[in-house]
């Protein structure tokens, strides 16, 4: 466990972020509870808790510059990803957590109450068939859920006016984003970098005109 905590640290550091800004004890634990889950229901490929630190957890706080609004809906976040890890971080957000997958948001659902977490309601739906809220979503995120235009058509109907969507990718997705349809949305990708991890990361940040 202490070097799992090492390893977050010197992370959020390196994202210019501090342990009470991540509420690192509550990062950990989630991890730990995500390991244990993991072993009974498969709930992500990624089984060595170092990776998962880096894979999930770092991952997800890459993100937290570009988080803002009242509202925000992760959209096929499977165990939680990247949403648990920013409502720790922003606990006056009030996150949705959407996925088809009730495994996984059976694990969500336990993951809330024993890290007593205020701020996340949990769907297990398909995002076609989620109750529409006439407020609509500040943001609505993804990572990994489906091509960048997909994603666009889909949780446009839920994106309050003014709202941005945020897709979190490997590379640089041209090809879907050529897709989208350069009158109705604008849209800036933004390259990430991931502490202890070599892989590309981007973030394609998504609005209406």
């Amino acid at each position: 466990m202490q070097q799992l905590k090492q390893t977050l640290q010197n992370g959020i550091e390196e994202l210019g972020l501090t342990s009470g800004q991540v509420q690192l004890d509550k990062q950990l634990a989630y991890i730990a509870l995500l390991e244990k889950w993991n072993k009974a229901f498969n709930l992500t490929a990624i089984k060595d808790p170092q990776e998962m630190v880096v894979i999930h957890t770092l991952d997800s706080l890459t993100v937290y510059p570009y988080i803002k609004g009242e509202t925000v809906l992760d959209v096929g976040t499977g165990p939680g990803i990247p949403g648990i890890p920013l409502a720790l971080c922003f606990p006056d957000i009030r996150f949705t957590l959407l996925d088809s997958n009730g495994k996984k948001t059976r694990f969500i659902q336990q993951a809330v109450i024993e890290l007593g977490i205020k701020n996340v309601a949990i769907e297990n739906s398909r995002i076609e068939k989620l109750a529409n809220n006439e407020e609509g979503f500040a943001q609505i995120t993804s990572r990994a859920f489906t091509a960048t235009y997909d994603f666009v058509d889909l949780v446009n109907p839920y994106l309050k006016p003014g709202g941005e969507m945020l897709a979190m990718k490997g590379q640089v997705p041209d090809e879907e984003l050529d897709k989208i349809d350069p009158h109705t949305f604008d849209s800036e990708v933004i390259t990430l970098r991931v502490p202890n991890l070599e892989a590309q990361r981007h973030l394609v940040r998504i609005t209406r005109k």
